[in-house]
């Protein structure tokens, strides 16, 4: 389709790969988490959207846990975790066997599951069952501060 803009055009495959060993397609499944946290479209998380991409992954960290987590991955200090940092991030809690091609099955597995059409892209409607699944106990009015 002539005139479609390309939506990897902004990430650094080669620069990602190299600090995080996984693959162009989880990479990209990666991106799209990226986007639908960074609901401003800033290229860049905060703490409070690190803490809820946490949460989303199952994870409960404490203050001083996610605090001591975005030191290590903000390396340049600047507080706003960009998408190569998220990347880093994401990698340590899916790498469980250092194999990087039953991670990348693992990933493409779990990311099909949500992507009901094929399109390669999730919903916000469906990433609001996403998170409501993840997290029962969360009211309509959590899922509307993650979402918003």
């Amino acid at each position: 389709m002539a005139g479609r803009a390309d939506p990897w055009a902004d990430v650094e495959f080669d620069e990602v790969q190299d600090a995080t060993c996984l693959e162009v397609d989880d990479i990209k499944v990666l991106f799209n988490c990226f986007q639908l946290f960074d609901v401003k479209k800033q290229d860049y998380l905060l703490a409070d959207d690190i803490d809820e991409v946490m949460r989303a992954m199952g994870f409960r960290p404490s203050a001083e846990e996610l605090a001591e987590l975005i030191d290590e991955i903000d390396e340049d200090g600047s507080g706003a975790i960009e998408f190569g940092e998220f990347a880093q991030l994401c990698a340590k809690f899916l790498v469980e066997d250092p194999d990087p091609e039953t991670m990348r099955a693992e990933l493409k597995t779990a990311f099909r599951l949500f992507d009901k059409a094929g399109t390669g892209f999730i919903t916000m409607v469906q990433f609001r069952e996403i998170l409501a699944e993840v997290d029962p106990n969360l009211s309509e009015e959590d899922l509307d501060g993650i979402i918003s």
